[in-house]
């Protein structure tokens, strides 16, 4: 079923929009060198690489919210992110095809992300996308961030567009559970960081697509 008068098309950042995953281990390995600790495999950290900080701490070092080391060792992986934010970040395959066609049709798109404005604006500038998003709604810009809808309604605000006039595209359930308490229809990038124990099938959204170009086939003419 296509989706009828969708006004602007929104985007995860971390997993949807950008392959992250690359500079995301480099700066947890850097970290765990300091501490003695072998280089984990790419293939180990990216399904971890869409839940950030918390998840790759978790991964890497066994650390949670909880621990008492966890707020300056998040403190030091952020640092050593920030200093490589970009060596190997790009657009999932696809991406650019598809902002092109967006545009071209006339619809708005954008960037809700759970990311610290202090990642999403350089990573988006360094990309070239900060001057063509309609709006970059960071993990701080909000109140409360995804799963809250909070992030969702205000990118809808600044896109000038009514909530359930927006597509938001995301790879973890807390994508789909903030669109969804938007009421805005949502697709699952399945492209993206997904892991073996997530069921996508459960979170609610209106389908799941393998690659970016699928957007095209859900929405109305």
């Amino acid at each position: 079923m296509k989706l009828e008068n969708i006004r602007a098309v929104l985007f995860d950042l971390d997993g949807t929009l950008v392959d992250t995953a690359a500079d995301l281990g480099y700066a947890l390995n850097l970290q765990r060198a300091r501490y003695g600790l072998a280089p984990l495999a790419d293939e180990i950290i990216r399904p971890q690489a869409s839940h950030g900080a918390r998840g790759l701490l978790g991964l890497g070092f066994d650390l949670h919210p909880d621990d008492a080391r966890f707020a300056p060792m998040r403190e030091e992986f952020l640092e050593l992110y920030a200093a490589n934010i970009c060596r190997r970040s790009a657009p999932f395959p696809g991406i650019p095809e598809l902002l092109d066609a967006l545009e071209r049709r006339g619809l708005a798109w954008g960037v809700v992300t759970n990311k610290p404005a202090r990642f999403t604006e350089p990573l988006m500038s360094i990309l070239d996308l900060a001057e063509r998003a309609a709006c970059i709604v960071s993990g701080d810009t909000a109140p409360q961030p995804k799963p809250h809808p909070a992030p969702m309604l205000a990118a809808a605000d600044l896109c000038g567009a009514k909530p359930e006039t927006c597509l938001y595209l995301g790879d973890a359930e807390r994508d789909i559970q903030a669109a969804n308490a938007a009421g805005m229809p949502a697709l699952i990038a399945a492209w993206g960081y997904l892991d073996a124990a997530d069921e996508p099938h459960t979170w609610g959204a209106h389908a799941a697509i393998h690659h970016p170009l699928e957007t095209l086939d859900h929405l109305a003419p």
